[in-house]
């Protein structure tokens, strides 16, 4: 399949490092000017030059700006006021369950997790609508169905990135706009990365093999039995962006590895 994406505009909230570089890396590689957000100029500066040694092609722009909140929302519309695909990947994680997470917390999955990805969506939905023709993706996770209780409001979160995807499909049907959720599984994204170090250097083994590890621990029902590559993340989302994937909205595609046991 000959994805081509070229003149396009692409936006992905946190692409810097991660799921998010991944799919910022796809899209540009497929043609599309691409807008790589960051809350840090330096590493928005690092994952432009990390995507051009992969795609040299690739046009890209960066955006400097935290996204968790409305002001950076506000600037972003105005540097890039308009764009055809706009992939909300911005989100936190963390532990906490229902007495150890603060009010102040549950506020901060909120507004980053959710909110980013409204507020982006009701800026650049319009304008796909009177082209007759845009993709929005929500990547939840497939927490948002197996609800972890350890990590309460991050599953919360997920949950209303799929209500609210499916919401908006419904609103724009018949428009040329797709709007779907992809939902990832365990994934060797670098704060996993990060999480799993410290124990596969003690243990001297690799990081994917203590990501496998956990992954048959505590995620005992995935199919495939190991963590997924960001890149593996990506291709879905990837695809979803494409001409090819006009008969797909209002969907919650499972990129978790078969984590997630029902047979719909």
């Amino acid at each position: 399949m000959n994805i081509d994406l070229s003149g396009k505009t692409a936006i992905v909230s946190a692409s810097t490092a991660g799921i998010g570089l991944a799919i910022a890396t796809g899209i540009a590689a497929a043609g599309a000017e691409t807008i790589v957000n960051g809350r840090k100029q330096e590493a928005v500066d690092r994952a432009i030059e990390t995507i051009l040694k992969t795609a040299p092609k690739a046009k890209l722009r960066g955006f400097a700006g935290d996204l968790g909140t409305p002001e950076g929302c506000a600037a972003l519309s105005k540097a890039v006021p308009h764009a055809d695909i706009l992939v909300n990947n911005l989100g936190v994680f963390g532990p906490g369950d229902l007495f150890t997470t603060a009010d102040d917390d549950w506020e901060r999955y909120f507004q980053v997790n959710v909110m980013s990805g409204v507020r982006l969506t009701r800026s650049y939905l319009k304008g796909m609508i009177e082209r007759k023709w845009g993709r929005v993706v929500f990547i939840s996770s497939e927490s948002g169905l197996n609800i972890p209780p350890d990590m309460l409001a991050y599953g919360f979160s997920k949950t209303a990135q799929l209500s609210i995807a499916r919401g908006i499909a419904k609103q724009v049907a018949g428009s040329g706009v797709t709007v779907n959720s992809v939902l990832p599984g365990p994934t060797l994204s670098d704060g996993f990365r990060a999480m799993v170090e410290d124990t596969a250097r003690q243990q001297g083994k690799t990081v994917e093999q203590v990501a496998t590890e956990f992954v048959r621990e505590h995620r005992s029902s995935s199919i495939i039995q190991r963590a997924a590559s960001t890149e593996e993340i990506a291709n879905m989302v990837v695809y979803v962006c494409s001409p090819q994937a006009s008969a797909t909205t209002g969907a919650a595609l499972r990129v978790d590895g078969g984590v997630i046991d029902t047979i719909a």
